[in-house]
């Protein structure tokens, strides 16, 4: 199978250079034989590893990271985590189907918190509630879709005219929007390293060892620079570099995106800033995601881009722009760092998932919802692979991802789309 190369990041991720320095496990090296194999420490692959640890406590479990604990996709996110689905949860339409999906995403939630608790450290977990913003009519629109949808399934939410959302946000820049009660934040790349790094002992996670081909047979054979890690299993946990892999290529497409965080502003900018924590994200799904961090920074995240990075400068051009048109007041704060990240998306927003050849599983197509979905699909993935039971409930909710068109089709689909999108969007980029 081909090399899986691994995002191409131009820049640190600043959630990770603003925490203490860690020291990184060992990569592999030698031959290593285990029961289970899982390629990727995001959140889905770290899930599985708990959970067959839970389920085969006995078995050896080995865990493959490309790179640095916190320097990954996961770590790179923005930090939002809703124990509710936050793009169907709401439906009016599919009531059924977002009750259901409501209740995977509690559990995958509440199998954070629980390795939070056994683990004991932090990550800056704090319930805030969760503001949907929107800039224009068109957003406007769904935000009065989302209050409807919150009336019909009972939850409790506040919807916000202009002037309430200044009143949260300190920024004027909003038409309306709506906040519901569920929702937190968090630092992700500390939740990230957490999860690593409280691993049981049984299971043995190696990083900066990137998997550069899997062999069939039984056992499966696993390559890295250093290493051959034979195992009877292996999770392909990679999201998007599962398609480097050979698999799914028809099914999932690479998105980057970016996002900064200010320098530490002075007393009297931060005091423009609104009330002490919140995050706001956008009406319209090509938006731009502002969420406050701490007493004196914010953090904004937008721009996207397929299947390759684009410059660094142009990225924290666009970044400051979408922070100075929300705050012109604080046109003279600019961004300390500045960091891009990959999502892996889907047609129509459900993953890939399950069974991919015996003895060899994957998951991917988090669309953008990976920390809280990642985990459960993680941990069904696992409970799949140990008992048999092949998860229809999950798999009848989630869906399964269409077939793409093949290129060149793909890419001048995607750039027309993301056209009208873009135009769509207006005013919530």
């Amino acid at each position: 199978m081909p090399l899986s190369p691994l995002p191409d990041y131009r820049d640190p991720c600043g959630w990770n250079r603003m925490l203490p320095a860690r020291q990184p496990r060992p990569p592999a090296e030698g031959r290593i034989r285990a029961r289970y194999a899982i390629v990727g420490a995001g959140y889905t692959g770290l899930a599985a590893a708990r959970r067959l640890h839970e389920l085969d406590p006995s078995a050896a479990i080995v865990v493959l990271e490309g790179t640095e604990i916190g320097e990954g996709s996961s770590g790179r996110n923005s930090g939002f985590a809703n124990p509710r689905d936050s793009k169907i949860g709401l439906s009016t339409t599919q009531m059924e189907r977002a009750e259901k999906l409501n209740e995977f995403a509690g559990e995958g939630f509440a199998y954070l918190l629980e390795a939070m608790e056994k683990g004991g450290f932090s990550c800056e977990l704090e319930r805030t509630g969760r503001i949907t913003g929107a800039a224009t009519e068109l957003g406007a629109t769904k935000i009065r879709a989302m209050a409807e949808g919150a009336r019909s399934h009972g939850f409790a939410h506040e919807f916000l005219d202009a002037e309430g959302m200044h009143r949260l946000i300190g920024s004027e820049y909003y038409r309306c929007g709506i906040r519901t009660e569920e929702g937190y934040l968090l630092q992700p790349a500390a939740l990230i390293r957490g999860l690593a790094d409280t691993l049981p002992p049984a299971i043995r996670l190696f990083e900066n060892s990137p998997v550069l081909g899997v062999e069939a047979g039984s056992p499966r054979r696993l390559r890295t620079a250093k290493a051959e890690i034979e195992a009877d299993i292996v999770i392909l946990a990679t999201n998007a570099a599962i398609k480097h892999f050979g698999f799914w290529r028809d099914g999932l497409v690479t998105i980057y995106t970016y996002a900064g965080i200010t320098e530490a502003m002075a007393p009297e900018d931060a005091a423009r800033l609104g009330i002490p924590a919140w995050g706001l994200l956008p009406a319209h799904r090509l938006g731009t995601t502002v969420r406050r961090i701490g007493a004196d920074r914010m953090m904004v995240r937008s721009l996207y881009a397929y299947e390759k990075p684009i410059a660094p400068a142009r990225a924290r051009e666009a970044l400051t722009g979408c922070f100075h048109r929300r705050y012109p007041e604080l046109r003279h704060v600019t961004l300390e760092h500045v960091w891009g990240g990959t999502t892996a998306l889907t047609m129509n927003g459900s993953p890939r998932w399950g069974l991919l050849e015996p003895g060899l599983h994957g998951s991917a197509g988090c669309n953008g919802s990976g920390l809280v979905k990642g985990t459960v699909l993680g941990k069904r993935l696992a409970e799949m692979i140990v008992t048999g039971d092949p998860q229809e409930a999950l798999r009848a909710v989630y869906g399964s991802a269409n077939r793409i068109a093949p290129e060149p089709f793909r890419t001048i689909g995607f750039h027309l789309v993301s056209a009208l999108e873009r135009r769509k969007a207006g005013a919530e980029m």
